[in-house]
């Protein structure tokens, strides 16, 4: 049985930032990036879930492997469940949900999630690092998450809110939630029979229906800051960080 494996779910209908995995960093496309992170962690076998042909062929030109998945789907995770449930006959016991728009992704931070969950108890775990300042969190645009104890390196604990605006008061007990997730298979299926909670729906977040479920989610604290590419903006940053141009 595969023990675990890596889904980077990734589509073309990005409204924010047209054709976004397809754009390039370095002469190579960004969901490219992020496959050969995954790919050098050597955490598992690696595949982008996609419904787009385009995405399919730039992976499959790099090496990579693809599942092709419908178009429609309400979350990542969602994509997910369909490329494992319908394309292994044994599922894997772990999935790391990697986001196909982190192209600088550390390779120890996709290391640590894994040792984690196959070696406790939750069923769901992420990462977060610190807000290096106020112009941070009050950026829509960066996730925070705040967890029931104050995070160190390397330690996890139960995270308790995942949102985009939030009241400055919070600004000191707040990180920057990294959009990666790991789970057991199980874990995924469950989180596919739930319905979308309210939060979820409000803040555009899906973590928020396992919080909302009174699932546990365990948060750990990395150094780095892999930046999520979402505008124009993100991109030009995420070129300078990677040395193109």
């Amino acid at each position: 049985m595969i023990k675990t494996a890596i889904l980077i779910p990734s589509h073309l209908r990005a409204t924010r930032l047209p054709n976004k995995p397809l754009l390039e960093i370095n002469n190579e496309p960004m969901i490219v990036h992020c496959w050969r992170r995954a790919k050098d962690s050597n955490c598992g076998d690696v595949y982008v879930a996609t419904p787009d042909k385009e995405i399919a062929d730039v992976i499959s030109k790099a090496g990579g492997k693809y599942i092709f998945t419908k178009k429609e789907h309400q979350t990542g995770t969602d994509r997910i469940f369909e490329a494992v449930n319908n394309f292994f006959r044994e599922k894997p016991n772990y999935i790391i949900n990697l986001q196909g728009d982190m192209p600088n992704i550390s390779i120890d931070a996709i290391k640590m999630l894994k040792r984690f969950i196959e070696h406790n108890t939750h069923e769901f775990a992420t990462l977060a690092s610190n807000l290096s300042s106020l112009e941070q969190y009050n950026n829509k645009n960066i996730v925070k998450v705040i967890a029931d104890k104050a995070l160190s390196l390397g330690k996890y604990s139960n995270a308790v809110n995942f949102f985009r605006i939030g009241n400055e008061k919070d600004f000191k007990k707040s990180y920057h939630h990294i959009g990666m997730y790991a789970y057991t298979f199980n874990a995924l299926k469950k989180f596919v029979s739930l319905k979308r909670s309210r939060n979820e729906i409000d803040r555009s977040l899906e973590q928020m229906r396992v919080l909302d479920n009174e699932i546990q989610m365990a948060v750990g604290l990395i150094n780095t800051f892999p930046l999520g590419v979402d505008t124009v903006e993100d991109l030009e940053k995420i070129r300078k960080i990677m040395g193109d141009g």
